[in-house]
């Protein structure tokens, strides 16, 4: 499949708010809601109140807090004032907000006031400001500003990575970055005014903040929403007629675990999936459970937003495919020896056009490890996001993941990839999450461990024999878990991900 062609004709990012209709609900808070004419106004006085603040150009403001008022409108505020945005996910603690804070420069952190409390002193860099989100700011004192006429190539945002292989990367969106992947995920979804999106993920997490963006870039109305429970999200949905459900592997897991009334079911007309691979038996089961939506499986890497998406209609015909590029996406596939890859082919994941990012913030080693010229054979050049990640093509032109060239596991000579092993071991009914990892191992080079949950209301000890007797029979030799392990539950990072770094260490430390 090839993307979409649009035209690459890029705003400042704050100018989205004249997207809907002024009337049209744009924010939907547990307090209030914000129509398209609020949300410009308010959006103008927080921008007018940062510009008074005394901040110079490109200074960097960061918000660490759940989802609420400030949380939403800053992304769009801060550039408008001619500030850049850094969210904190929420869940991290002070030793990470710490570096964030320290790494960005930032001059201003907003949070509640328990988080601050949890600061020491020396989690806080000189010249930062902190602010509690209660003392909210006076922006019906300020001089409101209107949409801005900034360079779409100026700093926007900078979005810090999950850090679960090193200390969190400051990536470095323009307001292009920004437009475009809102015009695109808006596109290819098909958003309407007529659509409202529950905000599920952390507003810090590239996709959950497009969540935000691509609904107002089509007119639609937003619910942010913070959950303990997955159950809450399922009343969310019901509560506010939701068309459009975005999550990552491990939370569709449990939202499939929950009881879904019609009611919650009925109003959905798109899932989507990012964040890693959810295996065909987990579609199969989202299939069956929401057979009238249509569900979007995707990839995409912060450093260049998102890359592809496979559409409905051949998620059944193609349920583990992450499909082909997004508009404005340019996606190649660059085997070891330089050379494209063909059908049948494995290679790295490359990605070249306008969301590409512009770095890493303040660190230009990375930058050249990971940001590179495009490959001979690329139609936009540039520089492009290498992903590190590998995909292969099928005969089709559609795109499958393969894993992580460095999760790969090299054992007893092979080189093997954990998703395979956990397709396998999701597929035999057995299980209900999974993580394989290579440990070190004298004789077989990594020996290969399989961390699992049972299914809801399954007793471990029940399908643990079966679950032996099926990996050896769909799996060869050099394949096979030498331990499995079983969980009550499998450790999740900021984003939601499965923690897989903090498992490799955990059973490392066990070994030891």
């Amino acid at each position: 499949m090839s993307a979409a062609i649009l035209p690459v004709d890029p705003q400042p990012i704050d100018r989205l708010t004249l997207r809907g209709a002024p009337d049209a609900r744009a924010l939907v808070l547990k307090d209030r809601v914000l129509t398209y004419a609020d949300l410009e106004a308010e959006i103008g006085m927080l921008a007018g109140w940062l510009a008074q603040q005394g901040f110079a150009a490109g200074d960097r403001v960061a918000s660490w807090s759940g989802k609420g008022w400030l949380t939403c409108l800053l992304p769009l505020a801060a550039p408008r004032a001619g500030l850049v945005h850094v969210p904190v996910n929420p869940a991290l603690k002070h030793a990470q907000v710490s570096h964030i804070l320290a790494d960005s420069g930032a001059r201003l952190l907003i949070a509640n006031k328990g988080r601050l409390d949890g600061l020491a002193a020396a989690d806080v860099p000189e010249g930062c400001i902190l602010l509690d989100e209660a003392d909210r700011p006076p922006a019906a004192d300020a001089l409101p500003i209107g949409p801005s006429d900034h360079d779409p190539n100026a700093l926007a945002a900078i979005l810090y990575t999950s850090g679960s292989t090193g200390r969190p990367k400051g990536v470095m969106l323009s307001h292009a970055n920004l437009w475009l992947g809102a015009e695109a995920v808006a596109h290819y979804l098909h958003l309407t005014e007529g659509d409202r999106t529950l905000s599920v993920l952390p507003l810090a997490f590239d996709y959950g903040q497009n969540q935000l963006l691509s609904t107002w870039f089509a007119g639609g109305a937003v619910v942010p929403i913070d959950y303990l429970l997955a159950r809450e999200v399922v009343k969310a949905v019901a509560r506010h007629g939701i068309t459009t459900l975005a999550a990552v592997p491990p939370l569709w897991v449990q939202l499939l675990e929950q009881v879904w009334p019609q009611e919650a079911v009925t109003p959905l007309r798109r899932l989507t999936n990012s964040g890693g691979a959810l295996g065909e038996p987990l579609v199969r089961r989202l299939r069956a459970r929401f057979p009238d939506a249509d569900f979007y499986a995707m990839y995409g890497l912060t450093e260049a937003f998102r890359s592809t998406y496979l559409p409905p209609d051949l998620i059944d015909a193609h349920p583990t495919s992450i499909g082909g590029a997004i508009p404005h996406a340019e996606v190649l596939v660059v085997k070891d020896d330089g050379d494209l890859a063909g059908p049948g082919e494995e290679g790295e994941l490359v990605h070249a056009g306008p969301l590409v990012a512009q770095g890493y913030w303040h660190d230009a080693d990375k930058t050249a490890e990971r940001f590179r010229p495009a490959p001979s054979g690329s139609k936009s050049g540039g520089i492009a996001a290498w992903s590190g990640d590998r995909v292969r093509y099928d005969a089709e032109g559609l795109l499958y993941f393969v894993g992580r060239r460095d999760a790969m596991i090299k054992s007893l000579g092979q080189r093997v990839s954990p998703q395979e092993i956990e397709e396998i071991a999701l597929a035999t009914g057995f299980v209900a999450e999974c993580v394989a990892l290579g440990l070190p191992d004298p004789a077989l080079g990594q020996a290969i461990h399989l961390v699992v949950r049972a299914p809801a209301g399954t007793d471990p000890d029940d399908v643990s024999a079966p679950l032996v007797q099926a990996l050896r029979r769909e799996l060869p030799t050099y394949m096979q878990p030498q331990a499995i392990h079983w969980r009550d539950a499998l450790p999740k990072g900021a984003t939601g991900k499965l923690d897989r770094v903090g498992l490799a260490r955990e059973l490392a430390g066990e070994a030891a």
